[in-house]
């Protein structure tokens, strides 16, 4: 059972997406609030496995709140939620630890399917969404920047993190254990200076490692 708490400001949306994910298999809400005002307190208590968070919400917004959670937590999947696929929150979610950045017009049931993806540790995001962090990525200054040392295969594994692989798909992709996986990430971590693969994967793209 993948334990959820929501934080959406739009009522209506808020109860349809509790309805959605309780009257689904393997899903459960666990708390449904309308702001971040007391997200580290919250999200402490109730513990959950993903937190599906607005973005534009009053007092607190999502990107202040996913920092709060960040501060304590680096475990829990977050999952942003918007309407406009605007590259600032882009980019501001990725490089503060978000786990994926969905658009809320996304289908049910492939709403479903990035929480199952993020919670086995994928990172979804939507196709349009995608296409913007391409653009950042083709944006960003045009000096390369240092490859901090990491070795091809530390790179190609570093490169399908950025592509939102798990370490399993990771594994299947380049035919190697996922041990062997976990050691690459482990080395490519030390060398980047990191702590989590959000914090790799924002600093890909600000360095443009890969």
């Amino acid at each position: 059972m993948i334990r959820i708490v929501l934080y959406e400001d739009n009522p209506q949306l808020r109860e349809g997406l509790s309805l959605l994910l309780n009257g689904s298999d393997g899903f459960e809400v666990i708390g449904a609030f309308k702001n971040c005002n007391n997200v580290r307190e919250e999200t402490a208590v109730l513990a959950p496995d993903v937190v599906l968070m607005d973005i534009d919400m009053p007092g607190t917004n999502g990107i202040e709140g996913l920092k709060l959670i960040r501060q304590q937590n680096n475990t829990t999947k977050v999952l942003m939620l918007t309407v406009f696929d605007d590259n600032k929150n882009v980019f501001e979610a990725i490089k503060n630890g978000a786990n994926g950045y969905l658009l809320k017009k996304t289908p049910p049931a492939k709403l479903l399917e990035y929480i199952q993806e993020a919670h086995t540790g994928g990172a979804p995001m939507s196709s349009s969404i995608a296409t913007q962090v391409l653009k950042m990525f083709s944006q960003l200054h045009n000096q390369a920047g240092s490859d901090y040392h990491l070795s091809e295969r530390e790179k190609q594994v570093l490169q399908l993190l950025v592509n939102g692989y798990s370490y399993k798909m990771i594994a299947a992709e380049i035919f190697i254990s996922i041990d062997t996986v976990r050691s690459h990430i482990k080395k490519i971590y030390e060398k980047l200076h990191v702590n989590s693969k959000s914090e790799a994967v924002a600093k890909a793209f600000k360095d443009r490692i890969v």
